[in-house]
């Protein structure tokens, strides 16, 4: 599995873009092109979706936004393809806003969702997601990537994100450490 690419924007369209990495052009679904510009680096996080017809890579700006992504199409009757202009239309928070506050209606208005697949999201994902500023699309760059790689270590070891929302705001405090100096910071807060 390709966990992420990281490249340089060779093209892109209205729901896709292609990061050239070493000679290879992947083209990616990516639900945030408008933020995207040709010859920029970018790294993005990927899920490859096989089927018998067809292999596919899905980007997200962040982990949680693969997370989410992931915990959506667990969900009966909701494809990858769905989950993403979902995502394009809505963005993380909104779509974990509406979730975690039963919004069933904000949620049927999405393309592709109808009352029914909408009940079944929030019945399925209710409580078991917690919408944080840490790592999402739209401030990602306030961390750098080892605040973000410690965080995304101490959800391995078991932490919930809610436990995690302040860890980073805590870690940004101290610039210029590695992950494992992060990591530590976030251990030794957390067993307070």
């Amino acid at each position: 599995m390709i966990a992420f690419v990281k490249g340089f924007v060779s093209a892109y369209g209205a729901d896709y873009v292609v990061i050239e990495n070493n000679g290879i052009g992947y083209q990616i679904a990516y639900p945030h092109t408008d933020e995207v510009h040709l010859n920029e680096e970018l790294s993005v996080y990927t899920y490859m979706h096989v089927t018998e017809n067809d292999v596919a890579l899905f980007g997200f700006a962040s982990t949680e936004e693969k997370e989410l992504f992931m915990r959506l199409i667990s969900v009966k009757g909701i494809g990858p393809k769905t989950v993403m202009t979902m995502l394009a239309t809505q963005g993380y928070d909104r779509i974990i806003q509406a979730i975690e506050t039963s919004d069933v209606k904000s949620l049927k208005k999405l393309p592709g969702i109808g009352e029914k697949s909408a009940s079944q999201i929030v019945l399925d994902l209710k409580g078991k997601l917690v919408a944080t500023s840490v790592n999402t699309s739209n401030n990602k760059m306030d961390y750098s990537q080892e605040i973000l790689d410690a965080i995304e270590g101490l959800k391995n070891l078991g932490y919930k994100q809610s436990e995690l929302s302040h860890i980073a705001s805590i870690m940004n405090e101290s610039p210029n450490l590695t992950t494992e100096e992060y990591l530590r910071i976030g251990l030794s807060h957390l067993s307070k």
